[in-house]
C-alpha cells in the first residue's frame, strides 16, 4: 500500500477537497496538519514553496486544483471525455476567479483600500457572479458540472467554510442555499462524513 500524505495548514481551505477526495476514495493517508511555526522550515522542501501538498511514496504533487483534479480522474468523478472534463474545469475557473477577488481583499492591510475593494465588489460583481454561479448549481441538480457529482463538488465543499468568511457576505446561506446544499450533499457521503466526523476541527 503506498503511503500517502497530505500537508497543509490546520484550516479546511485549500486542503481539505484533498483530504475529502482521499477519504471518498477509501485511501488511508497521514493528515498532516502543519503549524504555522513549523512552516518556514519546510517552505523550501515543497516544491513552489506552497501548501497543499499530496506526498505519495515520496512524490509531492502541488496546486491544490491540479491535485483535485488527479483524484478525481483516479477515483471516477472526473468527464467520461474532453468536452466533459472542459465543462468541469469551465466551473471550477469561474469559481476560482469569484474566490481570487475575494481573497486579494481580505488579505489586503490597507483597512481604507479594504473597505473601498469590498464596496466595489459589492456593488459591481458579486451580484452578477454569485448569481451565475447559483444558476450554473441550479442547472445542475445542485452540483458544479455535468448535473451529478464530480471533484469540483469536492473543491467547493472543502473551500465553502473558507469562502464565505473571505467573501464577507454575511447572509451567503440565505441568499443562495445553493451553495451550501453542495457542501451538506459532499459531507453526507458516509466515507467523507466518517473522516469528517473524526478530523480535527477548523473554523475555514
Amino acid at each position: 500500500m503506498p503511503k500517502t500524505t497530505v500537508y497543509y495548514f490546520p484550516l479546511k481551505a485549500l486542503g481539505e477537497g484533498i483530504r475529502l477526495l482521499l477519504a471518498y476514495g477509501g485511501e488511508e493517508f497521514e493528515d498532516r496538519r502543519v503549524a504555522k511555526e513549523e512552516w518556514p522550515e519546510m517552505k523550501p522542501k515543497m516544491p513552489f514553496g506552497q501548501m497543499p501538498i499530496l506526498e505519495i511514496d515520496g512524490k509531492k504533487y502541488a496546486q491544490s486544483s491540479a491535485v483535485v483534479r488527479y483524484l478525481g480522474r483516479k477515483y471516477g468523478l472526473s468527464g467520461k471525455d474532453i468536452e466533459e472534463d472542459f465543462e468541469i474545469d469551465q466551473s471550477v475557473e469561474f469559481y476560482t476567479d469569484i474566490r481570487t477577488k475575494a481573497g486579494a481583499v481580505f488579505h489586503e492591510q490597507n483597512e481604507e483600500a479594504k473597505a473601498r475593494m469590498q464596496a466595489e465588489l459589492e456593488k459591481n460583481y458579486y451580484p452578477f457572479a454569485l448569481k451565475k454561479l447559483d444558476e450554473i448549481i441550479k442547472k445542475n441538480n445542485g452540483h458544479l458540472a455535468l448535473g451529478k457529482l464530480t471533484w469540483a463538488d469536492f473543491l467547493f465543499a472543502g473551500m465553502y467554510d473558507c469562502f464565505k468568511k473571505i467573501l464577507q457576505v454575511p447572509d451567503l446561506d440565505e441568499k443562495y442555499p445553493s451553495f451550501k446544499k453542495i457542501q451538506d450533499t459532499v459531507y453526507a457521503i458516509p466515507k467523507v462524513k466518517a473522516f469528517a466526523d473524526k478530523a480535527p476541527k477548523a473554523d475555514y
